[in-house]
């Protein structure tokens, strides 16, 4: 594509208080920062959602968030110009946004907190922006758009709980229980079942659990509903009896108890998010990784060096996210909307158009 023929501005989405979906607000013919150097400009045609957008525009995140910030994080698009010392991308390749721009590799740092897109830094809900070079990554070849933009934030954070901790990276045979339909746990579950681990999933109606196992392929499904005492009986169905190797802990407070429960000795509990609210009046104590003698590890996402290695792994063993539903770009609140009703199962995706 020609230079004069680039676009000069872009509709975007803008969220200017955090008072709920309705804050926000659909803009249009919007101009964007000139390309330096080491940016490329992208065209976006896919945005999924998180937890974490939602709870922004609720004003309900404990992280740094700007306002006005153009909201959320994960994207897939299409290189459309590069700048003249970009040596990583060319135009037309496939990409993805990093969900903080500055973890690049190695440990997490507080710089590195601060730039994530759509809190801290204005995100991805646009048809076109311009990004760092070191903000985004090559986009599986085995996945559409639709599927790629669904990449940043839920299963980068589902394989650091699995291979982050190195000592304790996931091993054929090992066990692994995940909570809920969302999309961390859905990711979690193929990236298990693709590495030869167990998997037991535990979500709250037998429709789910149903789906769990015979479209992603869990070995064993709970209903936690049903069986409120689930973690005794996730240790129960382990192999030996002994507990789960992984317990990826996306409840929070309101479920750390069963996770310590169905936690194995020397096992690894990552916790990723708190969708479960407060919780009951009894909560584990630090103590109690002594008394279940266990590893409790909270992370927030993952680094480039991490997604590029997930993206290998997911053309590798041809892994397809699971995509419950798309919106249309002009009806995001309803998407917000559907995703804060949990009807989901796997992400929920707004979609851009197709390339042009």
């Amino acid at each position: 594509m020609a230079s004069n023929e680039l676009p000069k501005t872009t509709s975007q989405y803008v969220l200017k208080t955090q008072k709920g979906f309705e804050s926000l607000e659909l803009e249009h013919d919007v101009s964007f920062p000139k390309l330096g150097d080491y940016d490329c400009l992208v065209q976006i045609q896919a945005v999924s959602l998180n937890y974490r957008d939602l709870i922004i525009a609720k004003g309900q995140y404990p992280f740094p968030v700007k306002t006005p910030v153009i909201p959320c994080s994960d994207a897939a698009g299409n290189v459309l110009a590069v700048g003249p010392k970009v040596t990583e991308f060319e135009v037309g390749d496939k990409v993805c946004t990093l969900f903080n721009e500055k973890h690049q590799a190695g440990a997490l740092t507080p710089v590195a907190v601060a730039s994530g897109l759509g809190g801290a830094f204005d995100g991805t809900l646009r048809q076109y922006g311009v990004f760092p070079e070191h903000g985004l990554v090559p986009a599986p070849t085995n996945l559409t758009p639709t599927e790629a933009g669904t990449l940043s934030c839920a299963p980068l954070t589902a394989w650091n709980a699995l291979y982050g901790l190195e000592s304790k990276a996931l091993k054929p045979g090992q066990v692994v229980l995940t909570q809920g339909t969302g999309g961390v746990s859905v990711a979690a579950i193929q990236f298990a079942k693709a590495a030869g681990a167990i998997v037991i999933a535990t979500s709250s109606s037998e429709e789910k659990c149903k789906f769990l196992k015979e479209k992603l392929g869990a070995d064993i499904t709970i209903n936690y509903k049903t069986h409120q005492n689930w973690g005794e009986l996730a240790k129960k169905h382990s192999p030996d009896g002994e507990g789960v190797d992984h317990v990826i802990e996306i409840g929070g407070p309101s479920t750390m108890e069963q996770s310590m429960k169905a936690i194995k000795m020397e096992g690894v509990i990552t916790v990723i998010g708190f969708v479960g609210g407060p919780g009951a009046e009894k909560q584990p104590s630090t103590l109690d990784t002594l008394t279940y003698t266990c590893t409790v590890r909270g992370i927030l996402v993952g680094s480039r060096l991490q997604f590029k290695a997930m993206n290998r792994a997911i053309d590798a063993a041809n892994i397809h996210p699971v995509v419950d539903k798309t919106f249309e770009f002009e009806k995001a609140q309803e998407a917000y909307q559907y995703q804060w009703d949990q009807r989901h199962i796997g992400k929920v995706v707004i979609q851009l158009g197709r390339l042009q």
